[in-house]
């Protein structure tokens, strides 16, 4: 990569899985060598609507998804984030938004949380979507084995 176009951003998938936990503990260990920012991104949507209903306490939604992220940033780093770790919430499909932001990114890290054999062929991943679209390289880190 040209060290002219590096941003010093590695941007980091989170949804509260032990996966993405881990997934933000590695990009900091790549990114505090290289004096990078760590950018943790957890995504939210609306609900399918039905027929005109409209769900009750959509706005929880959005409440949820912070808690979450903010919790996944605790069990990562402790209660103090560090220096070089900053949080996003969004809304919107995670896998368009991951792609979209890896376009100012110098690395894309997500957690793979797997579901293997032949469900794995049948559901749809963001860690596969992110691995074949991201425009930054991805790094896709597996959950501990022991939870």
């Amino acid at each position: 990569m040209d060290q002219e176009a590096s941003t010093g951003k590695i941007v980091v998938g989170v949804d509260g899985s032990p996966a993405s936990i881990e997934a933000l503990k590695h990009a900091r260990s790549i990114a505090v060598p290289l004096g990078a920012q760590v950018v943790a991104v957890a995504c939210w949507m609306f609900p399918q609507v039905y027929g005109g209903y409209v769900a009750p306490d959509v706005g929880d939604y959005e409440k949820e998804a912070q808690g979450i992220l903010e919790e996944s940033l605790a069990r990562a780093f402790g209660p103090a984030l560090p220096g070089n770790v900053t949080s996003r919430l969004l809304c919107g499909p995670a896998r368009d938004l991951l792609i979209d932001a890896s376009k100012d990114a110098d690395m894309l890290v997500v957690g793979r949380r797997g579901h293997g054999g032949f469900a794995g062929l049948l559901l749809g991943s963001v860690s596969s979507a992110c691995v074949a679209h991201a425009l930054c390289p991805v790094l896709v880190v597996r959950a501990p084995e022991n939870g």
